[in-house]
């Protein structure tokens, strides 16, 4: 009999998945609890700054960010975040600051009674699946079919591209959340905007060209056949899902496609109730993937 390995990391939320994304933090916790992973909240964590830090001072990012990553040090666990910020800006300090002595000692000078040892990793619950927890045995706790179901992934720019010493994953041609959907029974659909920016960086000061960005995402994605759209970034979903119907009046059209999180669509492959999932809080819709899956 083989002894599965128990799985436990020091959880980073991050900061959209407590507040605007709720149902990311919920799916998150219920699909770990599941799939007997274990979750530590880092609860004296920081906002990693989601990349704005580091345009007027680097150092506060790098410091801000070590002190994260000192908290599970001190917990001896690998970072699990569901946001792909989040992984992007840890992870890019994390990498740094393993490589650069004289910034790591810089950076210490700040953090008592904190010390970053650069001893741990940052992981994405995406690569946590894949790599972690592994896809055969991932496969193994399916219970709800969803073979009827074709999901377009939107990757996002910081879980692909802010790293560039520890990469999970090809930055222009990845292959990680296909593969997590067909091993949930699913049919990947793939179009041109599933790596690219979702606008939500410039949405505060250049709205119009954030909405038509997104818009010709949505657009191509339903183009492609796609019933949904999965996201690992809770950023790229407020963009595509809660502001979906400002896209449609820039781009004067009708949209009406489901943004799922990722943990959403684990969770609804692994038998948890789509209210669990906070499915229910949604701008768009989610019924039309409920009812292909006959989960309504």
């Amino acid at each position: 009999m083989i002894t599965e390995k128990q799985l436990k990391y020091a959880y980073y939320p991050g900061c959209v998945a407590k507040g605007a994304c709720k149902e990311l933090h919920g799916s998150t916790v219920a699909i770990a609890q599941k799939l007997g992973i274990e979750l530590v909240e880092l609860t004296k964590a920081s906002c990693c700054g989601s990349g704005t830090f580091k345009e007027t001072d680097e150092l506060l990012e790098d410091t801000v960010n070590a002190r994260n990553i000192a908290l599970a040090e001190e917990l001896k666990l690998p970072i699990m975040t569901q946001c792909s910020t989040c992984q992007g800006v840890l992870g890019r300090v994390n990498d740094k600051l393993q490589q650069n002595e004289t910034r790591r000692n810089r950076v210490n000078e700040f953090l008592a009674p904190h010390h970053y040892e650069g001893n741990t990793e940052v992981l994405h619950l995406l690569w946590v699946m894949i790599r972690d927890y592994g896809l055969d045995r991932l496969k193994a706790k399916v219970e709800r079919s969803l073979s009827q179901l074709k999901c377009a992934s939107f990757y996002g720019c910081y879980l692909l591209r802010a790293q560039t010493v520890t990469r999970f994953d090809d930055p222009y041609k990845p292959e990680s959340l296909e593969n997590v959907f067909r091993t949930l029974g699913a049919t990947p659909v793939y179009y041109d905007g599933r790596v690219q920016c979702c606008g939500w960086p410039i949405s505060s000061y250049a709205t119009n060209a954030s909405f038509s960005m997104a818009g010709r995402h949505l657009t191509s994605a339903i183009a492609a056949g796609a019933d949904c759209i999965v996201t690992p970034c809770p950023l790229c979903h407020l963009n595509l899902d809660s502001r979906q119907p400002e896209v449609e009046k820039v781009i004067g059209q009708k949209l009406g496609i489901p943004i799922l999180h990722l943990p959403q669509l684990i969770g609804l492959a692994i038998g948890i109730a789509p209210d669990t999932l906070g499915l229910d809080r949604h701008i768009v819709s989610t019924k039309p993937v409920l009812r292909i899956l006959n989960a309504i």
